[in-house]
């Protein structure tokens, strides 16, 4: 199923524009700027990842990443050009949906690409949690990768959160990026949106899981654990 979702809110700026022009919607001049987002590189040389091609990571960071971050910068300088006042509740209600999107498109994607790179194991800390709430690292493996496969087809996230509440290491789906755990760290994301894989896979997702699983690098997750649950 191919993920639609991001090219119609690219158009939001279109959408935006004309709905700028309708009567009632007072603009008031911002008196900060919007904040700047700058796209992050990609971590790790994109040919050297086992079982993910440069082509597909290259695109899957430059059109997918990339467009999220630019779209969010957008949406806030609109934002901030508003008349709180007197702007209509669906500009305000809109605004603010969009911007949940992109920041966790975003956000969950500086993840996933973080957790590429040279297979390796969590750390001590991270695996000796892993193993109290999951029961053993093959345990876990075989929950996540089965959630990222039954998302194939579909799309979504697959996400390890640290839940600061329970103390504990719960895996996450989400068929959208407007969906999370409160309270949740994202310490290792599965990207299971079409573009992450079709290029290499075309609709076999379950080999991509395989693949994911395989070069998992699990450094910036220790990173992310640890100051999350210090």
């Amino acid at each position: 199923m191919t993920d639609f979702s991001l090219d119609r809110r690219e158009m939001l700026g279109v959408t935006l524009g004309a709905a700028a022009l309708a009567p009632g919607l007072a603009v008031a001049q911002a008196t900060a700027p919007a904040p700047a987002y700058t796209p992050k590189p990609l971590p790790f040389d994109p040919k050297t990842i086992t079982g993910l091609s440069e082509k597909l990571l290259t695109s899957h960071h430059d059109n997918n990443y990339v467009s999220a971050v630019k779209r969010l910068g957008s949406i806030q300088g609109e934002f901030a050009k508003l008349d709180l006042a007197s702007a209509p509740n669906f500009i305000l209600n809109g605004l603010k949906r969009e911007e949940l999107v992109a920041q966790n498109s975003m956000f969950l994607h500086e993840v996933y690409f973080s957790c590429l790179g040279a297979p390796s194991a969590p750390g001590t800390k991270l695996a000796a949690q892993i193993e109290h709430d999951f029961g053993s690292m093959d345990k876990w493996k075989l929950e996540f990768s089965a959630m990222g496969k039954a998302l194939g087809g579909g799309s979504g996230w697959v996400v390890l959160n640290w839940m600061e509440r329970d103390g504990k290491l719960v895996n996450q789906w989400a068929n959208d990026h407007t969906m999370a755990f409160a309270g949740g760290t994202p310490v290792l994301v599965l990207d299971m949106f079409e573009h992450a894989y079709a290029i290499d896979y075309g609709s076999k997702a379950a080999a991509y899981v395989d693949a994911y699983m395989a070069t998992t690098n699990w450094a910036a997750a220790d990173k992310r654990f640890a100051k999350a649950s210090a």
